[in-house]
């Protein structure tokens, strides 16, 4: 009767059951914000992904599509975890772990995914640049896209170029077969311009003249774009596993003493 009594105790262990509760709840809570983080990523609010897809590194949007299945399935199958704890029923425990190692292991491939490919974007601002020269002003539609998009970066950063206005003229370019150095070393778009967008001084850009030129490069603004993606996709990501793997561990415990 009393090693009864010691199984049934131990099988509606209050700790136990309380530290699972708890932790689902912070899962399905991060869940949540995983999700939401990931479709701010997804809706391109920096609209670089032409920069990253004609690289063929647009992964990191792979990884968002990802994450953002598995923030909705965190929040369930946690909230199911709950319910699993407070039953005590060994066939919901079960089925709880099957579905959250599921969700674990679609999660770490969107971190390392999207990790990874950030990592091959941001390390050396030559890829860009390379980009930069053989899509600027090209007659294409990839061409067209990166045209529109380095020509806003330039504008709304006041940059130009990758590292400065002297990628224009150090290397050979779409821009450059278009536009003759003598008529324009960089595109106009790197001039100072006045609150109406109006060149300060057109020909003293043109000339070089560091008061109406744009002298710094817009690799600092494209990188923090690129990590602030990574860091909502992949840190957030694996913050979340590694709050979900003692969970886990923890409700396999419980599954053995049911």
């Amino acid at each position: 009767m009393a090693s009864a009594a010691a199984a049934e105790a131990e099988k509606g262990s209050p700790v136990v059951v309380g530290l699972l509760v708890v932790g689902n709840i912070i899962i399905l809570l991060s869940g949540l914000a995983l999700f939401a983080e990931t479709v701010w990523v997804t809706a391109d609010q920096y609209h670089i992904y032409p920069l990253m897809g004609v690289s063929g590194k647009d992964d990191v949007f792979a990884g968002a599509w990802i994450a953002i299945f598995c923030g909705f399935s965190f929040f369930v199958v946690a909230s199911f975890g709950v319910g699993a704890a407070l039953c005590c029923r060994r066939s919901m425990v079960l089925t709880y772990l099957v579905l959250m190692l599921i969700v674990y292991i679609f999660e770490c491939a969107s971190c390392i995914t999207s990790y990874t490919h950030r990592d091959y974007m941001v390390s050396s601002p030559s890829l860009i640049t390379k980009q930069m020269l053989t899509f600027y002003s090209a007659d294409t539609h990839q061409g067209q896209e990166l045209t529109r998009l380095w020509d806003r970066v330039m504008i709304e950063q006041e940059c130009c170029g990758t590292s400065g206005p002297m990628d224009w003229v150090n290397f050979t370019s779409a821009f450059r077969e278009a536009t003759p150095e003598v008529v324009f070393p960089w595109p106009p778009l790197c001039c100072r311009r006045t609150g109406n967008f109006i060149p300060l001084n057109k020909e003293g850009c043109r000339l070089g003249h560091m008061d109406y030129v744009f002298t710094k490069g817009c690799f600092e603004h494209i990188g923090h774009a690129i990590d602030s993606y990574t860091w909502g996709i992949s840190w957030f990501g694996f913050a979340i596993l590694m709050w979900t793997l003692p969970v886990m561990l923890i409700a396999m415990y419980f599954y053995t003493t049911l």
